[in-house]
């Protein structure tokens, strides 16, 4: 994906000739507010906003949106970090504060939803970076992406880090009345520790439990993806038992763990992560991820198995299809993004999804 490829499709953009930062493609803003400081947001028309999922993806979703693109959560592990080298932007730093910014993105959506060619397939978001990120608080798309959802009654599911889906709590429920939605919060862990050095731009974990709290209390089954689990650092029984207990205690519909994964942009940044916090596990890493961007299947399966024995004994669960992706439709009552994140799979990663766990294999951090 290049910039040029970002361009509006009136006359004016179609006869501009392509180049990294295109008047006619690309606005550049700074705002000198604490929140943004250091950042520059990319304003772009993008051309089309449903995208398509690879066939030889193992998702449980085709169709995915995406209104921005590199994150302010500055995840050191984000997988999606790679794809800001496809902009030729870095997918270190610039990734946490270069952000493009799809301002037409939900005009586009209308339009492309209303198009005779569209069948109304379930629509993913959060799926790449978080739709609820600190820029959505400025630039305001979710409210319209919602909207155009629910008024074309077309099902869709969103996964988040940010507290900022509580701002939009009312479109979910409406939209909830008329179709199928789901709502995901990742948690990884509760240990604020970790989580400050790792997932130093997210919301604390206690404060995403809150978000879990709320949406179950206002009638938006919520699930949680407990991801990543960060081998060694995060993954004791303790650590894991206290994180199912929490997000147990939150009202979480169900749990779905997944172990940290390390594609390419992602590795090589988080390994300069691990080098300068924890260098006595390099070698450790260096070992277990010695065959690929994911941890071996017997650790997948070790910490599937644990955290479901733990979901099980706080009675969390089951999650049958489609649990982690929909919730029935409710009727409307009071007041209700994201995505987050990045990560792709279910806690056997790479395996091909059963009808068990067909419905996990959501994608963030």
């Amino acid at each position: 994906m290049r910039w040029d490829e970002l361009k509006d499709t009136d006359e004016h953009s179609r006869d501009a000739a392509p180049a990294l930062f295109g008047a006619s493609a690309v606005t550049r803003r700074t705002f000198d507010t604490p929140e943004f400081r250091g950042m520059t947001f990319h304003e772009i028309r993008a051309r089309t906003l449903v995208n398509k999922v690879p066939g030889a993806s193992r998702m449980p979703f085709e169709w995915t949106v995406n209104p921005y693109r590199g994150c302010s959560h500055a995840c050191v592990y984000c997988f999606a970090r790679r794809t800001h080298s496809y902009l030729d932007l870095d997918p270190g730093v610039g990734f946490d504060t270069q952000i493009v910014v799809k301002v037409n993105a939900p005009e586009l959506l209308r339009k492309e939803l209303s198009s005779p060619r569209w069948r109304g397939q379930h629509i993913a978001m959060g799926t790449n970076v978080d739709c609820y990120q600190r820029a959505e608080g400025r630039y305001r798309l979710m409210p319209g992406i919602l909207t155009a959802l629910r008024d074309h009654a077309n099902p869709f599911s969103l996964l988040t880090k940010g507290t900022l889906v509580l701002r939009d709590l009312d479109l979910l429920r409406s939209a909830a009345a008329v179709t199928e939605v789901g709502v995901s919060v990742s948690v990884g862990f509760t240990d604020e520790e970790l989580w400050r050095t790792v997932e130093p731009g997210t919301p604390a974990p206690q404060r995403r439990l809150d978000v879990v709290r709320r949406l179950t209390e206002h009638g938006i089954p919520c699930g949680v993806l407990m991801a990543p689990v960060i081998p060694f650092l995060g993954d004791s029984p303790a650590q894991l038992r206290a994180t199912v207990r929490a997000l147990a205690a939150a009202g979480a519909t169900s749990v779905t763990p997944l172990a940290l994964h390390l594609r390419p942009g992602a590795r090589e940044w988080f390994f300069r992560w691990l080098h300068q916090h924890h260098p006595r596990l390099v070698r450790h890493y260096e070992a277990l991820y010695a065959d690929g961007a994911y941890a071996p299947k017997w650790y997948q399966r070790r910490i599937t198995r644990q955290v479901h024995e733990l979901a099980a004994e706080y009675g969390v669960g089951p999650s049958g299809p489609g649990a982690a992706r929909q919730s029935a439709p409710t009727a409307p009552a009071a007041g209700d993004e994201d995505g987050a994140g990045d990560g792709a799979g279910d806690g056997n990663a790479r395996e091909e999804p059963t009808e068990k766990n067909r419905c996990t294999q959501l994608t963030l951090l």
